[in-house]
C-alpha cells in the first residue's frame, strides 16, 4: 500500500502542539465494577468533556489554524449531522473567520442551536448533504473543511490517541466508534506508530456500516444510515479514512441499536456520564463479545455528550 498520504506520529504530534491550550486534555476514567463484571480492565477516554462537547473540535481546529489569510477572509464550509458543525463554528470563531454548515433537516435541534451559538450559520436541507455543501462552497468561494476525510482533520483527531498513550500505561486494546472514520484513522495511526502491539478496533452501527462495506469492497461505499447513534450516521466512507483503516486498524465490528442503547444506559447509570448514543458504541462492542476482551486492559473512547435531553430521557427508560 502507498503510505505517502497516511498520517504519521509526527503529524499528530504537530497537531498536538498547534492545539495546546486551545482544547482540553480530557480525562481518563475507570469503571471498576463494570469492568469486573466484564472480566477486563476498562478505562474510558472521556471526550464528552471536550470543548463543544465532542472530539470533533480537535480536527476542525487543527485544519482551520492552518488556513492562510485569504482562506480565512473568505470563510469555511462543511457538512455535518451536528458535532462537527459545532466544532467548526467554534474553530472559525477562534481564528476570526466565518463558518457555514450544511445539516440535514432532521438534525438534532440541540446540535443546530449549539452551532449557531458558536457563531456558525446553518443551512438545513433535505437534499444530498455533500452536493449542497459543494454547491455552497463554489458559490461563496469558501474553503471546505471536511468532517473526516481530510489529513489535517485526521491528525487533529489523532491527538485523542496521543493523550491516551500518555495517560495510561500498558494498553492491550483501544476501541473507537466509527462514523466517517476520521477519529479512528488518527488514533490508530499514532497508536500503531508508538505501540504496534496494541489492538485497535473500530465499532459502527449495523444500520450505518459504510466502513465495513468499504473494507469488503476495497472502495468507499455509500449507505442510507438508520441508527439511534446520529453522530455515527455517516452516509459514506472517505477515501483517506478507508486507506487509514486498511493500514492501521485491526478490525471493525458492528453493533445494533439495542446494544448501543444498553451500553448508553450502563455508562449513564454506572459511570455517571451524560453521553450521546454514538459515544456508547465502543462499550456496546465489549458487551457483545466479552470473551474477546477478557483479561485485557481496554480503553474505550467515549466520543461526545451532545444529546437532546428528551432523547436521553427516552433512551434511559427504554426496555432492553
Amino acid at each position: 500500500m502507498d503510505t505517502a498520504d497516511l498520517t504519521t506520529r509526527e503529524d499528530v504530534a504537530a497537531a498536538a502542539r498547534r492545539l495546546d491550550g486551545r482544547v482540553h486534555r480530557t480525562p481518563v476514567m475507570t469503571a471498576r465494577s463494570l469492568a469486573g463484571e466484564l472480566g477486563c480492565e476498562l478505562v474510558l477516554k472521556a471526550e464528552l468533556f471536550q470543548r463543544t462537547g465532542s472530539f470533533k473540535v480537535r480536527g476542525a481546529l487543527n485544519k482551520v489554524l492552518q488556513l492562510d489569510e485569504d482562506e480565512r477572509r473568505r470563510g469555511v464550509v462543511s457538512l455535518s449531522a451536528g458535532n462537527h458543525a459545532a466544532a467548526l463554528a467554534y474553530a472559525a470563531r477562534e481564528v476570526g473567520t466565518t463558518a457555514l454548515v450544511v445539516m440535514p433537516a432532521t438534525a438534532s435541534r440541540v446540535k443546530v442551536a449549539a452551532t449557531e451559538a458558536y457563531g456558525g450559520r446553518v443551512l438545513l436541507t433535505e437534499g444530498n448533504l455533500l452536493e449542497v455543501c459543494l454547491a455552497e462552497q463554489a458559490a461563496g468561494d469558501l474553503t471546505l473543511v471536511h468532517p473526516f476525510d481530510d489529513v489535517a482533520v485526521i491528525a487533529g483527531a489523532g491527538t485523542v490517541g496521543l493523550e491516551l498513550l500518555e495517560q495510561v500505561g500498558d494498553l492491550d486494546m483501544v476501541v473507537v466508534p466509527v462514523g466517517g472514520g476520521g477519529l479512528i484513522s488518527g488514533v490508530a495511526a499514532v497508536i500503531k506508530a508508538t505501540r504496534p502491539s496494541v489492538t485497535v478496533l473500530g465499532v459502527e452501527p449495523s444500520g450505518a456500516n459504510a466502513m465495513t462495506r468499504s473494507l469488503r469492497s476495497g472502495v468507499p461505499e455509500t449507505v442510507t444510515p438508520v441508527t439511534v447513534a446520529d453522530g455515527l450516521a455517516t452516509p459514506f466512507a472517505g477515501a483517506h479514512t478507508l486507506r487509514h483503516v486498511q493500514a492501521f486498524v485491526d478490525d471493525v465490528l458492528e453493533v445494533d441499536d439495542d446494544e448501543i442503547v444498553a451500553a448508553f444506559q450502563l455508562l449513564a447509570s454506572r459511570a455517571k456520564l451524560a453521553l450521546e448514543p454514538s459515544a456508547a458504541a465502543g462499550l456496546a462492542a465489549v458487551l457483545r463479545s466479552p470473551d474477546r476482551f477478557a483479561g485485557r486492559r481496554v480503553a474505550v473512547v467515549v466520543t461526545g455528550g451532545n444529546v437532546d435531553p428528551q432523547v436521553a430521557a427516552h433512551l434511559l427508560t427504554a426496555q432492553r
